[in-house]
């Protein structure tokens, strides 16, 4: 009788790496030199972490992702209200994250900082304590997002931008470079300034999002009432429930704004859209 056949997890770790042995690392994991990896890390399969970085904390990081050098995950939160509680990082699959951006774990006991799938998180961005990060979100070179945020799946948020604690940023959304957001953002629009104002609809976006010609239409219709008609954000609401036909973004767009607590960004008086 022939022995069974032991399979083992291939790993490639550096010699110089420091790698708990607490730590839970997937089949073809690649750790670079002088990397870190705390007690609690999970690295799943085929993830690469680069030179230098840091991986700390509860946090988990799915199949496929990129970690580059010199990028933190996992450290404390840089909030005066953190004790010391145990809280999390979770990162979806192929995910990338590039050279030195940081990702902090949350404020309060069991809570969560959270960024999905498909992600592209470029060099110097920071996603503090407990925000909420969808899939396939890009994030410009040092854009910044502060504690709480919410930021739904698709959008993308220009370099340099700052996002105020507890606001929200819509599906498909896109924010421009260097622009201050205080308010939430929309799903579908787009926005830019110093404190960001909608610009207009971001209609490539929805397009390569597979939205159909249809409902681009009536996302269209529902921009206008919000947008170009005067009307309070309530009554526009009403219109748009009225007059617009119904389809899964326009609900989408209609379950943000009924839900937007920090009020939403407005528009400016020169859009064309």
């Amino acid at each position: 009788m022939k022995p069974e056949k032991v399979v083992i997890a291939l790993r490639k770790i550096h010699e110089t790496a420091v790698v708990h042995p607490g730590a839970r690392i997937g089949k073809d994991v690649e750790i670079g030199p002088y990397a870190v990896i705390g007690e609690h890390v999970l690295i799943d399969d085929r993830t690469k972490i680069g030179a230098h970085a840091v991986i700390d904390g509860w946090t988990s990081i799915g199949k496929d992702c990129i970690i580059y050098p010199g990028a933190s995950i996992g450290s404390e939160p840089q909030d005066l209200k953190f004790r010391g509680e145990k809280s999390y990082v979770f990162i979806g699959d192929n995910t990338k994250i590039r050279e030195f951006a940081t990702v902090n774990r949350a404020t309060g006991e069991g809570e969560e900082t959270r960024i999905g799938s498909d992600c592209m998180l470029q060099a110097y961005t920071h996603v503090a304590h407990n925000c909420i990060v969808g899939n396939n979100v890009i994030m410009s070179n040092a854009a910044t997002l502060a504690g709480h945020v919410v930021v739904e799946d698709r959008a993308v948020i220009g370099g340099l931008s700052g996002v105020h604690q507890f606001v929200k940023i819509g599906r498909n959304a896109m924010v421009g470079g260097l622009t201050k957001v205080v308010q939430d953002v929309p799903p579908y629009v787009i926005v830019d300034g110093h404190p960001a104002k909608v610009s207009g609809l971001n209609s490539v976006g929805m397009s390569r999002a597979g939205v159909v010609a249809a409902s681009r239409s009536q996302i269209k219709k529902a921009y206008k009432l919000l947008y170009r008609s005067g009307l309070s954000l309530a009554q526009a609401i009403a219109m748009i429930e009225q007059e617009v036909d119904s389809c899964e973004e326009v609900e989408h767009f209609l379950r943000f704004l009924r839900n937007a607590e920090r009020g939403i960004c407005r528009g400016r008086r020169d859009s064309n859209d």
